[in-house]
């Protein structure tokens, strides 16, 4: 490779390092938007206009343009993959919080984005660091760190949005606004383009932005975004809109964190990995939850070296979870005066998996013939076409750990 080329693929890859973007998986591809990044000490959005693809079989990545009415930059927002279609709804552009939404349809061979309009019912507040369910086709967006009117905030029940500051702002009129937590859940139907408030029973978190949340069967689950001691778990029934805070006791639970990642890898099991602890410290831990016996285990693993806050966790195949991106040393600075966060940063690029189940064997065997392709090369020609294709990239995948002897 010559210098140039070099320096280019050099300048790809660091455009791949980012926090608190969006990732999700679609057959065993690794898909990655947006985020931000720190350069000089100050984040810097990362652009909006592409999206980058990682084929988990062979570790390469490709980068794709998105056209059309693209969003502004965005921080802190959410973004949810729903039938082929990633939606991104609300976040902090330049301007201030919003609240709007845009989508890209990802089944297509030209990707464009569309600011969603035109949309019924009561749109929620402005917002960002608040989280999403995708569930029986709807996407159910639980709180976040925005602004109200004082008005809105006095439509509130005192439990669902806690201010932080107030401050003047002229929109035609010169009104009172606040900014602060909520613990509100809103749902989008995009068949029908409607946003409804469902109300809900029972003890519901309290209010609260950087947290985790994730999905098994008809039940969301909420944990982190609150400075307590140990890590707390709330489970909403999406049938019922029932909230449930479950007990533990707290020798026996997670640090309490934010900005953390939390993954179902099974009908009844939970993954959290990282955050950022109640200590300042970024977190390298791994702890599975049981939400049918409510007990937290602590898992042993191989990644200690990899301590990671605001980073993504993905369900792959064969329950692995697939972590990407996010910093491995943000650590904020405590005195009695203020809480800084440290300038420098390590904001990482690399994707590894925690294997939370024994390997299949057809997938033991697809990588021992990949591992070992010269000794297979007459048996790799009898494939069928699909899976001859999975080995080749296999192969690539192996071909580019192994190391590179030298006289």
């Amino acid at each position: 490779m010559d210098a140039a080329a070099a320096a280019e693929r050099s300048a790809a890859e660091s455009r791949l390092e980012r926090c608190s973007h969006t990732a999700f998986i679609e057959d065993n591809t690794l898909y990655v938007w947006g985020g931000y990044k720190v350069v000089g000490g100050e984040d810097i959005v990362l652009p909006s206009d592409e999206i980058w693809l990682c084929d988990l079989y062979s570790g390469t990545w490709e980068t794709r343009d998105i056209n059309g009415d693209k969003p502004p930059d965005l921080s802190g927002s959410c973004g949810s993959y729903l039938n082929g279609t990633l939606y991104i709804f609300a976040g902090c552009d330049p301007v201030g919080y919003t609240n709007q939404m845009f989508s890209v349809d990802l089944t297509e061979q030209s990707y464009t984005w569309k600011k969603v309009t035109d949309t019924k019912g009561t749109t929620p507040s402005p917002r960002n660091k608040h989280s999403c369910w995708v569930h029986r086709d709807r996407l159910i967006y639980f709180g976040g760190y925005g602004c109200k009117t004082i008005g809105q905030v006095q439509n509130s029940t005192s439990a669902s949005f806690v201010v932080d500051e107030m401050s003047w702002a002229t929109i035609g009129d010169v009104l009172f606004r606040c900014w602060g937590w909520n613990n509100e859940v809103s749902v989008y139907e995009p068949h029908t383009a409607m946003w409804s408030t469902p109300e809900t029973l029972g003890p519901a978190p309290a209010p609260r932005g950087c947290h985790a949340s994730a999905l098994i069967g008809n039940k969301g689950y909420i944990s982190g975004g609150v400075e307590t001691l140990a890590l707390d778990m709330f489970c909403l029934d999406l049938d019922t809109w029932t909230w449930t805070q479950f007990d533990f006791s707290p020798s026996c639970s997670p640090l309490g964190r934010s900005m953390l990642t939390m993954t179902p890898t099974s009908d009844h099991t939970l993954f959290i990995y990282g955050g950022l602890g109640i200590d300042g410290n970024t977190l390298n831990d791994v702890w599975q939850l049981n939400t049918q016996k409510k007990e937290w285990k602590k898992l042993t693993h191989q990644h200690k070296d990899k301590p990671r806050v605001c980073h993504s966790a993905c369900l792959g195949r064969d329950s692995d979870v697939v972590v990407f991106g996010g910093s491995s040393n943000m650590c904020l600075l405590m005195d009695s005066v203020a809480v800084l966060r440290a300038p420098s940063q390590n904001q990482c690029r690399d994707v590894f998996m925690f294997q939370t189940q024994p390997c299949s064997l057809f997938r033991l065997c697809e990588d021992l013939m990949a591992e070992n392709s010269e000794v297979f090369e007459e048996q790799l020609t009898w494939l069928p076409s699909k899976l001859r294709n999975k080995i080749d990239k296999r192969v690539a995948f192996f071909s580019s750990t192994k190391p590179v002897l030298t006289a």
